[in-house]
């Protein structure tokens, strides 16, 4: 399954030294990592956001407790406020408004 993951920084670094660290520390393992989880085809699509401190990432995992691994195990994380949505298909979609759409059809509402 497939899942909208949202991060964004929560605080920023209060100054210089702090930033250096954050960068060092934070942000470079973090875009290794997500690269790395590119290749392995855990992250599907996504990036950084421009013009802010966050991440958009979609992750294909198996499981809630796949997923919460991925997430928890970028660097940058434990500053983040994270949000995650999972995506469905569009043909499951479809195939429930198809179900919709007959009880519709048989009482003579679509036409």
């Amino acid at each position: 399954m497939n899942y909208l993951v949202q991060l964004k920084l929560a605080s920023r670094p209060a100054n210089p030294q702090e930033g250096k660290a954050f960068i060092e520390q934070m942000i470079l393992p973090t875009l290794e990592l997500c690269k790395k989880l590119e290749s392995e085809k855990k992250i599907v699509a996504g990036g950084p956001v421009s013009g802010s401190i966050g991440l958009s990432l979609i992750v294909s995992a198996n499981s809630a407790e796949e997923l919460d691994g991925i997430i928890t195990g970028l660097p940058v994380w434990p500053l983040m406020e994270t949000t995650v949505t999972p995506l469905g298909t569009f043909d499951v979609r479809a195939q429930a408004v198809r179900a919709r759409l007959e009880p519709m059809k048989a009482q003579g509402g679509a036409q």
